[in-house]
């Protein structure tokens, strides 16, 4: 957790935490770009806008998973939970200790693992990950992934400040490290980077190995990506860190002329002219989620994800966290229990087939986008159709003074799956 206050030397509003455990001190090293030995992060990336910059008093936040390009990603919720004193919890690679009670989530994530790309609380606390370029090699000694912390921070903070105080705790306990990518060949590891953000502030956390810097955002637009970019406004950091990023930031959002809003979001994650839009040879956008944090609390937040690679060709499909969420089994992946090669060491010496009905129908229409001009085109254009009813139905309920009902929107996410699945077929 980070303490309030100064040490000697900081400015007044720079906060510091000790370690648990001692660091042999070393020479700081800067954070910059990667040493030629080093496995290269793909250029992610996630975004936050804020009012007035951001319309209506939302909170908007943003995000594109760049990631090796045959990886499927699932969507998937967990209900909030009670677990047993002294409790474990299985991560991807480790176990640690379980905490009383974890909240309801909903998360991307790669199929194989146990962590998340990015994903929602029902607190209004959202997280994103990054995989980050810098010169410190990142460990591959199996640690926590920076995605274990994504979910861990969602299952154990209310606030964005609580689960920022939660991912620099497990951090600076349990280090990070092991390999980000389904590979038997390679290991590849990297340092990473968060944004969490919540209804009234957004925190940009920055780690290498157990040192870390956050920076406190409650206006305007943020961006970060696959570079280390806090430099001088560190309102936390650790307490043996002195070498910063020079910026590295895109300033897509900030080109943004009038209010920002979920449409301007979603095209902004779709743009592959500007590199945010990710289809390389190596990789691909997998995913992507778009949230609306309404500063008013008598309104629910909105989180739409596509499930499936490559934003300008899918559907972005609303969830809203209400106490009976119904399942959507379509959007996730096979289980393979203790079988599956990820758990085995070592590791992936296989590669199952992790498609889900979602991402088997989806490239379908991929196919028929990429390869049809007249019949991509109708494709396109109802796609974007479907998609519209959704972001509408959403703005009535977010500008309604009704309550909301539960009822109507316990089953959103699953039938906007539904009907994708069906439209395809």
């Amino acid at each position: 957790m980070v303490r309030s206050g100064s040490q000697p030397g900081q400015p007044q509003h720079a906060h510091a935490r000790r370690p648990r455990h001692r660091h042999r001190r070393a020479e700081p090293r800067a954070w910059s770009q990667p040493s030629p030995r080093m496995a290269v992060a793909p250029p992610s990336y996630c975004f936050v806008a804020f009012p007035p910059r951001a319309k209506d008093g939302l909170v908007v936040f943003g995000k594109n998973s760049a990631r090796p390009r045959d990886e499927v990603q699932e969507v998937v919720y967990f209900s909030a939970a009670d677990h047993e004193p002294e409790s474990k919890v299985e991560c991807t690679y480790i176990s640690i200790n379980q905490v009383p009670r974890t909240h309801a989530i909903v998360i991307s994530r790669p199929a194989w693992l146990w962590g998340a790309e990015m994903g929602a609380n029902e607190h209004g606390v959202c997280i994103a990950n990054e995989a980050v370029n810098a010169r410190e090699p990142a460990a591959e000694t199996e640690a926590l992934l920076g995605m274990d912390l994504v979910r861990l921070g969602l299952e154990r903070g209310a606030t964005a400040k609580e689960a920022l105080d939660v991912i620099i705790a497990l951090l600076e306990e349990h280090g990070q490290g092991g390999n980000y990518y389904e590979d038997a060949n390679s290991c590849h590891s990297f340092q990473s980077a968060y944004l969490i953000v919540d209804r009234e502030e957004a925190w940009v956390l920055e780690t290498v190995g157990k040192y870390w810097a956050a920076e406190k955002i409650t206006e305007g637009v943020k961006c970060i990506c696959n570079q280390l970019s806090l430099t001088t406004k560190i309102d936390a950091e650790h307490p043996e860190l002195r070498s910063y990023a020079q910026s590295q930031g895109r300033d897509t959002l900030e080109k943004q002329e009038e209010s920002i809003t979920v449409q301007t979001m979603i095209d902004v994650l779709r743009d592959k002219a500007s590199g945010v839009c990710v289809d390389s040879e190596s990789f691909l956008t997998t995913a992507s989620i778009v949230s609306v944090l309404p500063q008013s609390r008598s309104s629910p937040c909105v989180h739409y994800f596509t499930g499936t690679p490559d934003p300008s060709r899918s559907i972005f499909k609303p969830f809203i966290f209400v106490d009976d969420v119904k399942l959507v089994p379509k959007a996730q992946s096979p289980c393979f229990g203790d079988d599956d090669p990820a758990k085995k060491e070592p590791r992936f010496q296989e590669k199952p087939d992790r498609r889900h009905e979602l991402y088997k129908a989806h490239e379908w229409a991929r196919a028929v986008l990429e390869s049809d001009e007249e019949q991509g085109q109708k494709l396109r254009k109802t796609m974007l159709e479907l998609e519209k009813q959704g972001l509408e139905a959403m703005e009535e309920i977010l500008t309604s003074s009704d309550p909301l009902d539960p009822t109507e929107v316990g089953d959103l996410f699953y039938d906007c799956v539904d009907t994708e699945i069906k439209f395809f077929k």
